[in-house]
């Protein structure tokens, strides 16, 4: 019989519920806490997953039958729910960034060195289908050396000022998913060269933040990767991966709900919107990363990014930061 998996979250929010849902999704996996200290919203997703609620992380770490927890809570508390889960010796699985505070994060690296707690980080986009498969075929040499990676993230509108002041920056925020795709077929990055736009928002503005943002990347062996983002896109939620090589070029466009396409006396092969918002266009993402990060707790080898990869990923966005605020390309060492 297989055993279930029981998972604690820690965290009901927007980004908590998306991991509650991916939970009801798999088999043989149960979620066995809702923790919030907004003690409603645990008690609301609990009821509708049969699950105990509490306010207090402590009980969650506590219950010796949970085999694993995702920290989906505010950035500010990442650090501290690792420790209490490498403590309790149970794997976690912690949403980016692990924090906004370089210092913060190598004090406890050594801690999760010595461990043997696995600590994963929540880069899902490497689990996207699209983009795993067009890394896959980098990885078999279809299209020879890779030489070139073009990597573009819009969101669909900005987002409430009151996330933006303590978000971190675009860098931290919004960069940081790309600069781990980015680490993801090209791991050793030796400079970061980055600017920041402010072309529509006076809010962002404001708050002393871009509302858009292009880096350049370059590889330890002069591999070229550019990065595009903006905070607003017209058109629905800009999602596209190009790689390119000395034998040729794979590509993932954006994603619509269907492929249906229209053709009249007034336009040429219409096609639906692209989607909207990250819930829909990475749904299968959240969940093969549920799936693997539940292998890893039962032993098996996995790809889940780890909590080195959050560092890496974070250690980069310090650097586009830098390298924006000053004009100046920034050499990084990330061992």
């Amino acid at each position: 019989m297989t055993k279930t998996t029981r998972i604690g979250l820690i965290g009901t929010g927007r980004i908590g519920q998306v991991h509650a849902r991916s939970i009801s999704e798999l088999d043989h996996v149960e979620l066995a806490w809702a923790c919030d200290p907004f003690i409603a919203g645990a008690e609301a997703l609990a009821a509708r997953h049969g699950s105990r609620a509490t306010a207090d992380a402590a009980e969650v770490f506590a219950d010796s039958s949970v085999d694993g927890v995702i920290i989906a809570t505010p950035t500010s508390t990442h650090v501290d729910l690792i420790e209490q889960a490498i403590s309790a010796g149970i794997p976690a699985l912690c949403e980016k960034p692990i924090d906004l505070d370089m210092t913060r994060v190598d004090s406890i690296r050594d801690r999760v060195r010595e461990a043997g707690v696995f600590v994963g980080l929540g880069f899902n986009r490497r689990f996207d289908p699209h983009f795993a498969e067009l890394h896959r075929r980098v990885q078999l040499g279809d299209i020879g050396r890779l030489e070139q990676l073009s990597i573009i993230s819009r969101d669909p509108a900005e987002q409430p000022a009151e996330y933006v002041a303590t978000s971190g920056g675009i860098f931290r925020d919004m960069t940081i998913h790309d600069l781990d795709m980015a680490r993801f077929f090209v791991p050793e990055i030796v400079e970061v060269t980055a600017r920041g736009f402010n072309s529509f928002s006076d809010t962002t503005r404001e708050l002393g933040d871009f509302d858009g943002a292009a880096v350049t990347l370059r590889g330890s062996h002069d591999e070229l990767i550019t990065i595009t983002n903006s905070r607003h896109s017209a058109y629905g939620y800009d999602q596209r991966l190009e790689a390119f090589g000395s034998r040729g070029l794979l590509s993932v466009s954006n994603i619509a709900e269907t492929v249906v396409r229209h053709s009249n006396d007034t336009l040429v092969e219409a096609r639906q919107p692209y989607l909207n918002f990250f819930l829909e266009r990475y749904r299968d993402a959240y969940r093969l990363e549920l799936e693997e990060f539940i292998s890893g707790i039962h032993g098996a080898e996995v790809s889940t990014p780890d909590f080195e990869d959050g560092r890496a990923a974070l250690l980069l966005a310090d650097a586009a930061e830098e390298s924006a605020r000053t004009g100046q390309s920034v050499a990084v060492d990330l061992s």
